[in-house]
């Protein structure tokens, strides 16, 4: 029988030595590190923006205006027991509030549109030419000059004094009116009037909203903020005014 044969592997123990190694490893090394930091820059980027979209969706869903009644006011031609009430609806008062856990929201960047399906009117706050530190004046200048673009602001209750006029912020809990003219043409142009409720001085003549709120009239009002949510309050005005001055509009 033969001898069972064996085999020998030689182990090759060096290594490969020399600037070209060198140079491969250092290579490598720098390859690494720019891919680190590039990693480590984007996840920067990306951490920032994740709170920026985290805060602007915070601000999106928590900035929510809260509109809690509106009432209609009538311009009113004469005193006493001969008072005739127009037959639209000349003015909206509108009491508005923020939701629960909303963030202040500045009602000067507010945007309103309403509409009596045949016209469209889009307001905003009345700019600094017009403004007056007077709630009052600024409710008789949007009736007399002012109605298709501006709309007014009263506060109610503002425990922490975040509102005047020039700066009309509003916190949770805070209550302000909103005024918005709705004359039409046939009472601006036919009458001199006056609208007590809304402390309109008498025999102020109001100028034409190009809207017209008869009854049974489909009306639809959009408050806009800066941000948030849209707040929308649609209403159909009554089958008749009657002898009322102020008339329940919404809710």
């Amino acid at each position: 029988m033969k001898a069972n044969r064996c085999t020998h592997l030689n182990e090759d123990k060096s290594a490969q030595v020399g600037i070209g190694t060198l140079i491969i490893f250092i290579a490598m090394v720098l390859v690494a590190a720019v891919a680190a930091a590039v990693l480590i820059q984007t996840s920067g980027v990306l951490q920032q923006r994740a709170q920026q979209t985290g805060a602007e969706a915070t601000r999106e869903v928590s900035s929510n205006l809260d509109v809690k009644n509106i009432e209609g006011i009538r311009a009113a031609n004469g005193t006493g027991d001969n008072v005739n009430l127009s037959g639209t609806i000349d003015l909206l008062r509108l009491q508005i509030g923020l939701q629960a856990g909303s963030s202040p929201v500045d009602m000067n960047q507010v945007v309103v549109t309403i509409s009596d399906g045949s016209h469209t009117n889009t307001l905003r706050y009345l700019n600094e030419t017009v403004l007056k530190d007077n709630h009052k004046e600024n409710i008789e200048n949007i009736i007399k000059n002012h109605s298709t673009e501006f709309f007014a602001l009263n506060d109610i209750r503002d425990h922490d004094n975040s509102f005047n006029q020039k700066n009309p912020v509003i916190n949770t809990g805070d209550l302000i009116n909103m005024y918005i003219s709705t004359a039409y043409s046939d009472v601006t142009h036919n009458h001199e009037l006056s609208i007590d409720s809304a402390e309109v001085d008498e025999g102020t003549e109001i100028s034409d909203s190009k809207l017209k709120l008869s009854p049974r009239t489909h009306v639809e009002i959009m408050l806009i903020p800066e941000a948030g949510a849209l707040t929308h309050a649609n209403f159909v005005t009554p089958s008749t005014y009657g002898v009322n001055n102020i008339v329940k509009m919404y809710p």
